[in-house]
């Protein structure tokens, strides 16, 4: 009797454990049913873990799926088995779910093996944020040439119109102080690109990204977002994160700017900020030897019109936009930005619900550089 209270602590343990992973764990024995299952499991099949021990597992997933062949090669083989982008999506759990599929013997239970799905859409974050780098020093390259071929001529083109401008009639006055705006407009245009060729390492330390949210809400309230309103929803017990402030003002005014436009004067328009811990995230990152675990989430919400499905792949991209007059650049620096400070950037849109999330590393009271590795 003290031997079985003795483990029932450690079993109350694992349970725990293994419920708080986020991905779906099972274990499958000899007869191909669900022996045990994790809470990620259920909501992924959508049915309870009763049920689940109830049925085969063949039951629950497509008909020739590769799932039930790893399980049985498993068996044979002794050893672990992964098999990549797997789609297990049945009209039972609503349709196309790409996984990547981690199949290993459990050796105190040679009669089960035990599965665990990791669905695609983390791991195509991470490739969409590398696609996103890669954009990114796309304009680095370009900008750095501009800055030097573009901006020099364009100096000698409004001094001569200038110069014109003095011995001309009025109506080729107006085209000479046309000549000027637009080569002014060029300018500017290259000065926001210059921004991307800077490779300085960014300065960071200590950050409340509260203060920075709040600081942020003020100038949009008291500004472009004037009227629109605001709902908050922090987490106070969220430790500091290893940025830069500016920079992140920056980004997150620019995340703002962009929900405040895309509500466009409606009435009912609202931009929702919120700030939560989510471990589980991990990305590998430059200059790091290990993967950097990215549990602070910070999300920008409205209830605007949303993005064209179309544009969301390569919203972060340089010169993609949705505005009649914008340059396409402001996403592309926030993607930079928090690429910069090892972080990652999504967006997710629906009519009337678009979230822009932000995914950091926390403060740890080390050196910016020991925290990335």
């Amino acid at each position: 009797m003290d031997q079985k209270r003795k483990g029932e602590p450690e079993q109350g343990m694992t349970r725990a454990i293994l419920d708080a992973v986020p991905h779906p764990v099972f274990t499958i024995n000899s007869n191909g049913h669900v022996a045990d299952a994790n809470v990620a499991a259920e909501a992924f099949f959508e049915v309870s873990a009763p049920l689940l021990r109830r049925r085969p597992l063949s039951e629950f997933v497509p008909f020739g799926t590769p799932l039930l062949g790893l399980i049985e090669q498993v068996r044979r083989r002794g050893a672990p088995v992964n098999e990549y982008r797997v789609d297990l999506g049945t009209p039972r759990n609503g349709g196309e779910r790409v996984v990547d599929i981690h199949v290993a013997p459990v050796n105190e239970h040679p009669d089960q093996v035990v599965v665990m799905l990791q669905e695609r859409t983390i791991a195509d974050k991470m490739d969409r944020q590398l696609t996103h780098r890669g954009a990114a020093r796309s304009v680095s390259a370009l900008a750095s040439m501009l800055a030097h071929e573009i901006k020099n001529p364009l100096s000698g083109i409004r001094g001569a119109a200038q110069l014109l401008e003095q011995s001309a009639d009025d109506e080729d006055r107006a085209l000479t102080r046309l000549i000027c705006e637009e080569a002014d407009r060029i300018v500017k245009l290259v000065d926001r690109m210059e921004v991307f060729s800077d490779e300085r390492p960014v300065e960071r330390e200590p950050v409340n990204i509260h203060a920075v949210l709040e600081h942020v809400r003020t100038l949009a309230s008291s500004g472009f977002a004037r009227h629109i309103r605001f709902v908050e929803d922090y987490d106070p017990s969220l430790p500091p994160v290893l940025a830069n402030r500016d920079q992140l003002i920056q980004v997150f005014l620019n995340l703002v700017k962009n929900a405040a436009e895309a509500i466009d004067g409606d009435q009912d328009g609202e931009i929702q900020l919120t700030t939560a811990f989510r471990p589980g995230v991990r990305l590998t990152v430059p200059g790091a030897s290990t993967r950097v675990s990215l549990p602070l989430e910070f999300c920008v919400r409205d209830n605007g019109k949303g993005v064209p499905d179309d544009l969301v792949p390569h919203l972060f991209d340089p010169f993609v936009t949705t505005k009649p007059t914008g340059s396409g650049l402001g996403l592309a620096l926030v993607a930079k930005i928090i690429g910069d400070h090892g972080g990652i950037v999504e967006c997710d849109s629906q009519p009337r619900r678009t979230t822009f999330r932000v995914l950091l590393p926390m403060y740890r009271g080390k050196s910016p550089t020991q925290e990335e590795n």
